[in-house]
C-alpha cells in the first residue's frame, strides 16, 4: 500500500510541476500594433449627386420639375507612403464625384482618384501632403490559420476603431462581388473573426507587428452588421495591384492559358486517380503561357513555385501576384510521373507588353459623357450608329431616369445619328425624344428629355 501511494503522489507531483509550463498561453500584446496602425488608417467620405423629379401632370404634358440631393457614403483607407498614396476598396470610391479624406489627427483633405481595379475591388487615391505616417506591407503568404490579427477602420463613422481576432481561413472564394463591378472578379480572401462593420471597407488588417497583411473588404451577414466573419484582400495582392495602378494606371494581369477544375472525388474518379490533390487541366489555349511551357490536357498541376495548389482560389491568388513576363515553376503530374516546367506568363493579348489604360474618347454634351460604339459593337447590336452614355453628371438625361450604359440610336426622330447630331443637343431647347436600348435588353426604349 505504501508503494502504491508513493507512486500516486509522485505522478501527481510531476503533473503539478509540469502543468504550468505548457498550459498557460503566451500573452499577446496588441498595443504597439494598434498604435502603429491607427495613425495610418483614414476616414473616407464620398459624395454623389442624385437627381429626383416629379410630374405636375399625370399625362406628362408639362415638363417635370426636378431637384438634386447629395448622397454621402463613407469607408476607410490605408496610407502606404509618406507622400499621400492611400489604398481603399473600389466600391468605396467608385463613381464618386467628390472624395474627402480625414486623418486620425482630424486634418481633412480632398483626394484624387489615381486608379482602380474593379476585378480586385481595389482603388488608389492620393492627397497632396508630405510626411504622413504609413503602414508597411507584411507577407500575406506567411500568415497562418489561428494567427492573431487586428482590424483597423472607421465603422459607423466611428474613427480609429481597432478590433482583434484570429485568421479563420485563407483563400476564401465567396462570390461577394458577383458581376456588379466586374465580369471576372478576383476573390481569394483572408477570413477572420475580427469585428468588421459598415465603414470598415478599405481599412487595414494588420498582424501583431503592425504590418499590413490585408485590406478589409466584406462581411458575411444577414443583417448587414458583423455576425462573426469578415474578409480581407491579402496584402501581397494589394501590393501588386497598387504598384501597377500607381505606375501604369492599370493592373498588369498575368494569364496561364488553361481551363481547369479542382480534383475533388468526382473529378478524381473521372480521370482515374486515387488522390484528391491538385488542379486538373481540362484544356490548354493554343499559344498561351501553359502551351509554350509544355502543359497539356490531362496534366494535374500540383505546385507553383513550390507552393501546393488544391483549389482554384489558391491558384488564382498566386497568379494575381505576378505580371506578364515573369516566370513561374510548375510541378505537375502526367501519367503518374511527377514533372516540372518553367512557364513565362503572358497578358490577355498573348504577349508580355505593358497594357496601358485606354485613352478616354468621351464626348461631353448636355453635361453628360458619351462614347461612340465601335464597328464590332455596331455589328453585334445590328445598328448603323450609336452612342453609349458613360456618365450622367446631373444632366437632363438623369432627370429622365436614363441610366449609364444606355445606347442612343435616335434623337428627335432622326435615326443613324452622327457626331454632329449628338453635339447639337447643346443647342436644342424644349422637349426632345431620345430612342435607344440597354445592352442587356435590346428592345427599344423611348425617353422624353427637356432641354
Amino acid at each position: 500500500m505504501r508503494r502504491r501511494s508513493f507512486k500516486t503522489v509522485f505522478i501527481l507531483l510531476f503533473l503539478f510541476i509540469s502543468f504550468p509550463a505548457w498550459s498557460q498561453p503566451a500573452t499577446v500584446d496588441f498595443v504597439q500594433a494598434a498604435e502603429n496602425s491607427i495613425h495610418a488608417v483614414v476616414h473616407i467620405q464620398c459624395e454623389y449627386e442624385q437627381e429626383t423629379q416629379f410630374y405636375s401632370d399625370f399625362f406628362w404634358f408639362l415638363p417635370p420639375r426636378s431637384s438634386s440631393r447629395t448622397i454621402q457614403t463613407s469607408g476607410s483607407g490605408v496610407i502606404i507612403s509618406e507622400d499621400g498614396y492611400i489604398i481603399t476598396n473600389n466600391h468605396v470610391v467608385q463613381d464618386a464625384q467628390k472624395i474627402s479624406v480625414t486623418l486620425n489627427d482630424r486634418r481633412n483633405f480632398q483626394a484624387e482618384l489615381i486608379g482602380n481595379d474593379p476585378e480586385a475591388d481595389l482603388a488608389v487615391i492620393k492627397i497632396n501632403q508630405k510626411g504622413l505616417p504609413f503602414l508597411t506591407y507584411g507577407n500575406s503568404d506567411d500568415t497562418k490559420i489561428g494567427q492573431w490579427v487586428l482590424a483597423v477602420g472607421n465603422p459607423f463613422n466611428l474613427t480609429s476603431t481597432v478590433t482583434a481576432g484570429i485568421i479563420s481561413a485563407k483563400a476564401r472564394n465567396l462570390n461577394i462581388l458577383g458581376r456588379n463591378m466586374s465580369e471576372t472578379p478576383l476573390e481569394f480572401y483572408i477570413q477572420t473573426d475580427a469585428a468588421v462593420n459598415r465603414g470598415n471597407s478599405g481599412g487595414a488588417l494588420v498582424n501583431t507587428e503592425g504590418k499590413l497583411i490585408g485590406i478589409n473588404t466584406a462581411i458575411a451577414s444577414n443583417t448587414g452588421s458583423y455576425a462573426g466573419y469578415s474578409f480581407a484582400i491579402p496584402s501581397n495582392i494589394v501590393k501588386k495591384v497598387t504598384n501597377d495602378l500607381i505606375q501604369y494606371g492599370r493592373t498588369q494581369k498575368a494569364y496561364l492559358g488553361v481551363n481547369i477544375a479542382e480534383v475533388d472525388a468526382k473529378v478524381a474518379d473521372y480521370i482515374g486517380v486515387n488522390q484528391t490533390k491538385g488542379i486538373y487541366v481540362a484544356s490548354v489555349s493554343k499559344d498561351g503561357a501553359a502551351y509554350h511551357g509544355g502543359i497539356v490536357q490531362g496534366d494535374i498541376l500540383l505546385r507553383v513555385n513550390d507552393k501546393e495548389i488544391n483549389t482554384l482560389p489558391e491558384l488564382n491568388e498566386i497568379m494575381a501576384q505576378h505580371s506578364p513576363g515573369e516566370k513561374i515553376t510548375i510541378t505537375y503530374e502526367r501519367e503518374k510521373k511527377i514533372k516540372e516546367t518553367q512557364v513565362t506568363l503572358l497578358n490577355k493579348n498573348g504577349n508580355t507588353e505593358v497594357i496601358l489604360p485606354e485613352k478616354s474618347n468621351f464626348i461631353t454634351v448636355i453635361n453628360a459623357q458619351f462614347r461612340e460604339l465601335t464597328d464590332k459593337e455596331l455589328r453585334g447590336y445590328g445598328v448603323n450608329s450609336g452612342y453609349e452614355i458613360k456618365k450622367l453628371n446631373g444632366s437632363p438625361l438623369a432627370k429622365a431616369r436614363i441610366k449609364p450604359g444606355f445606347i442612343i440610336t435616335s434623337i428627335g426622330g432622326e435615326r443613324d445619328i452622327d457626331l454632329g447630331q449628338l453635339l447639337n443637343l447643346d443647342k436644342m431647347k424644349g422637349r426632345v425624344v431620345i430612342e435607344g436600348f440597354y445592352p442587356t435588353d435590346t428592345r427599344l426604349s423611348y425617353y422624353v428629355i427637356f432641354l
